[in-house]
């Protein structure tokens, strides 16, 4: 069951272009893809199309949005994990035999 806030249709994105159409459109239908690396393609209006492969670079992290909504920056994601890294105590794992 997709979640659907009614009131979002009725606000207005002022950064949004009039030719952006996303009726239809179903929200996270390819995120894990995109955590995977994505291609882009660009259709130029001269009929070229360029194609831009994206990878997430080494230490790259994805939050999901409802984590995003307490962590909005890496200040204050790493400020949180390194609380966190305080509260659990070392543990020097053992040599195997």
């Amino acid at each position: 069951m997709h979640n659907i806030n009614h009131e979002s249709k009725n606000l207005i994105d002022e950064d949004m272009l009039p030719e952006y159409d996303f009726i239809g459109g179903v929200r996270g239908q390819h995120y894990q893809d995109y955590r995977q690396g994505h291609t882009v393609k660009i259709h130029q209006e001269d009929g070229t199309t360029i194609v831009q492969h994206y990878d997430l670079t080494e230490g790259s992290i994805i939050l999901d949005p409802d984590i995003r909504e307490y962590f909005p920056n890496a200040e204050s994601v790493n400020h949180a994990l390194r609380t966190l890294i305080n509260l659990v105590p070392r543990t020097i794992p053992s040599p195997k035999s």
